[in-house]
């Protein structure tokens, strides 16, 4: 069987990638995008294979991304990458100005072939200080933080039961951690899932 870079390096040079379906290259799951680093990476140094940052502008199939630390990134984005933006999405979702992680692997040229990218992705922890509605309105280390259910799309997961669609679980003065997609520019997450110790 062919590894993930040898379908990514073909995928990138045009060798067939639209019979590899996503999965087969990359996580779905948003919690992948918070991975720890590979472990033939040396601790503290940055992993060549990862991404972050801004999308500044998109050409065809390729992300210009301005990272956190001032580094552009050129990413490409193949038939087999998955792409998440609150679930998984198509390729025209992206926008410029929104938030990225990607995984994925470096070819010589420079170009990250993406495995993976998640779109707006946040994980927050912090309190519930009310709710109104279909939103929570989360203090995270001080800062009051909107989050938005989103029907059909949020879920919650209390302990170690299984994900449900019915929040009315949460209270007030709850600590919770959510995994969302932040709306840029704003204070403001819609939720993908609530996780809550009891």
């Amino acid at each position: 069987m062919r590894s993930r870079r040898d379908l990514l390096k073909s995928a990138v040079l045009g060798g067939g990638a639209s019979v590899v379906a996503a999965t087969a290259l990359g996580s779905l799951g948003p919690e992948a995008a918070f991975a720890t680093t590979a472990p033939d990476i040396e601790p503290g140094a940055p992993d060549p294979n990862f991404a972050e940052g801004r999308i500044r502008s998109i050409k065809e199939n390729t992300l210009l991304v301005l990272g956190s630390n001032m580094v552009f990134h050129t990413i490409r984005v193949v038939d087999g990458t998955s792409l998440w933006k609150l679930g998984p999405v198509g390729f025209d979702q992206a926008q410029p100005g929104d938030g990225l992680y990607a995984r994925g692997v470096l070819m010589p040229d420079g170009v990250l072939a993406a495995e993976s990218v998640w779109l707006n992705i946040v994980n927050i922890k912090g309190h519930i200080k009310n709710i109104t509605g279909r939103t929570l309105h989360l203090d995270h280390s001080g800062h009051e933080v909107l989050c938005h259910v989103v029907p059909g799309k949020s879920v919650a997961v209390h302990s170690e039961s299984p994900p449900t669609t019915d929040l009315s679980m949460l209270k007030v003065s709850q600590h919770v951690q959510i995994l969302g997609a932040w709306r840029p520019d704003t204070n403001e997450v819609d939720i993908a899932t609530v996780f809550s110790p009891h």
